[in-house]
């Protein structure tokens, strides 16, 4: 008897296959001794269409409307059902007494195994093979470590919910809105949502209205300040009046510091690379767009084999890896070496910030792996993905960058100028991106006591006018969607509010590509602007299937759901759940009916032929 060995993608199985001594190759599989190795390919498994399930439903009629099945049918899809059909025979195959399941380790990933085992029929004992790295090493590790597929139950509920949720909410607005307006409209559980940031922000910059202001800097023969506007704390005045007054009651006149204070600051190295803030640096170093720096990390991991699994949501490592990390970084070649061997490396760094089992779910951070990487052998644009993610773990290894911070505050007749400075003291984890864009010039203050003296030399007007926001981009996108479409700049917050995010980070980059597909959105060079066609989308739909916070909502409790260990909590929670999509289905299309007239969408539907006559029968 042999054990059937089922990955996600044919690469994978071939790599597990080669691992294993799996060498005999057939339609579909490998074969040896012991193991059968096939693949599905992405999804081979789906939800049935609403007219497969239910035979009203195969035309689209307002009156038929919600979709409410008690239970969704699977159904192999028809792209791929030969490779189905092999996999299945396989599966209930006499030759084969057990099956390990192989598929990428995450959510979506159990659930592509689950529908197939489901639709196949089979009952056979399951084990788990749960890895992060596509190393030879990292495989034989896994196959000794092999779990009950029991293990992760709790995580298929969560897959089965978010599927069973997206096709509720999809295709019931999806429809009424479509009927109501007799185009194609697409309405997503997330992609709404995000379609909704963008064109919120594009509304922000058209309705702009720039402001004029004034900047008074004074001339104090060693440095300069900014006048402070009393009223308001800034820097600015808001009539060109108030500055010349400004100008003439400072200009030639005796000044004094009343404030003068400098202190040491230190910054930490920055976090290690989850995939989302993996995509979002990438997209402001080099313009790539979320999905392709995806694929970068994908390929990187699945056939070079020199990062640890890409589609992750945590930025630190288990408490134990620490001499797996070390010996990854003295296998690193030029240019590592140089950091690696340097006197201000750390290379026994053990902190919170870095190892913290209580900040990982499935997966760690994004890391090199002890491959010996040939960087020659390697595209431009991924030697740029994998030189970002060695260079952050080399970072994190490295002392905090000192500068010290000096402010002088300086009086002159009853007017305060403000004036700050910085300049670096330790280089720390910054040698790593010396190469990178220069940061702007350190601004030099010269040391004074308070009480010292000074005469304005002179003071100079510049007029300015106020900026709408930038444009959304994916780097700015994916940050909104990780938060709900909260714009929160503090780390630390951002990690307690991750599980309610807009979606997940392995489906963030395709719901951007799904928004541009069906026409809400386009790309103009970075920038993510949305159409016309997006706009009245959203003017249309309720706030409710458009708010970001719902949506995050959900996917918190369906990340909550993944943690339930006991079946009948976890039962009752994903019922409960359901019992809400449901409900928020019935709403959209009742949203639907009574949606405002007045939106005109262009007629998307084909003219309906008239039927020909039927000839009588002979």
């Amino acid at each position: 008897m042999k054990k059937l060995i089922v990955a996600e993608k044919p690469s994978v199985a071939k790599d597990i296959a080669r691992v294993l001594g799996v060498k005999t190759r057939a339609e579909g599989y490998l074969y040896g001794e012991e193991y059968v190795v096939t693949w599905a390919i992405g999804h081979l498994v789906s939800l049935c269409e609403p007219g497969e399930v239910d035979a009203r439903w195969q035309k689209w009629n307002m009156a038929d409307l919600p979709m409410l099945p008690a239970n969704i049918p699977l159904k192999a899809l028809p792209a791929t059902r030969q490779q189905y059909e092999i996999v299945k025979k396989l599966m209930n195959s006499k030759k084969i007494d057990s099956i390990i399941c192989a598929t990428d380790s995450a959510r979506e990933g159990e659930l592509i195994f689950r529908y197939i085992y489901q639709l196949a029929g089979c009952d056979k004992r399951v084990e788990r093979l749960w890895i992060s790295s596509m190393t030879d090493a990292a495989i034989r590790q896994g196959f000794a470590e092999l779990k009950s597929a029991s293990a992760y139950d709790a995580l298929y509920e969560s897959a089965r919910c978010r599927s069973v949720a997206d096709w509720l909410v999809g295709m019931n607005a999806s429809r009424a809105f479509s009927l109501k307006y007799n185009a194609h409209l697409s309405i997503g559980r997330v992609q709404t949502p995000t379609l909704n940031l963008i064109v919120k922000r594009d509304l922000e910059i058209e309705n702009f209205v720039p402001q004029d202001y004034w900047e008074m800097k004074a001339n104090f023969g060693d440095y300069e300040g900014l006048w402070i506007n009393p009223e308001t704390k800034e820097t600015r005045a808001t009539t060109k009046e108030q500055a010349e007054q400004v100008k003439a009651e400072t200009q030639k006149r005796d000044a004094v510091v009343e404030e003068s204070e400098a202190e040491i600051k230190r910054v930490p190295p920055p976090q290690l690379f989850d995939l989302t803030t993996l995509q979002r640096e990438a997209n402001r170093k080099y313009g790539y767009s979320a999905d392709k720096t995806l694929k970068l990390a994908q390929a990187l991991y699945e056939r070079h084999k020199l990062l640890t699994y890409p589609r992750t949501d945590s930025r630190y490592l288990p408490d134990d890896m620490g001499p797996k990390v070390q010996k990854t970084l003295q296998k690193l070649p030029e240019p590592y070496a140089a950091f690696v061997s340097a006197p201000e490396m750390n290379a026994g760094m053990h902190t919170k910030r870095f190892y913290d089992n209580s900040k990982i779910s499935d997966h760690h951070a994004i890391v090199p792996t002890e491959k010996v990487p040939n960087l020659s052998s390697l595209a431009a644009d991924e030697k740029n993905i994998y030189d970002m993610v060695v260079r952050r773990l080399i970072a994190a290894h490295y002392p905090a960058y000192e500068y010290e911070a000096a402010k002088i505050v300086t009086r002159v007749d009853g007017h305060r100028f403000k004036s700050t400075g910085s300049a670096p003291v330790a280089e720390g984890w910054k040698a790593l991106y010396r190469s990178d864009k220069p940061e702007k010039g350190e601004v030099l203050l010269p040391r004074l006591e308070k009480g010292a003296t000074r005469r304005v030399e002179k003071v100079s007007i510049k007029a300015n006018k106020t900026k709408p926001p930038q444009p959304h981009t994916d780097a700015s996108i994916l940050k909104m969607m990780e938060n709900a479409g909260r714009d929160i700049e503090d780390e630390a917050l951002q990690e307690q509010m991750k599980d309610s995010g807009l979606g997940t980070p392995a489906t963030r980059a395709a719901i951007i590509e799904r928004l541009i597909q069906v026409g809400y959105a386009r790309r103009s060079g970075k920038s993510l602007i949305s159409t016309e066609k997006g706009r009245k989308l959203i003017a249309v739909v309720p706030e409710q299937i458009s708010s970001a916070a719902t949506t995050g909502k959900w996917e918190k409790a369906l990340s909550a759901m993944a943690g339930f260990s006991d079946p009948e909590l976890r039962s009752a929670k994903s019922a409960r759940f359901l019992d809400g999509i449901n409900k928020f289905s019935i709403f959209l299309v009742d949203a639907a009916r009574s949606a405002s007239p007045s939106v005109r969408f262009e007629n998307e539907f084909p003219q309906k032929k008239k039927r020909a006559a039927r000839k009588p029968k002979a």
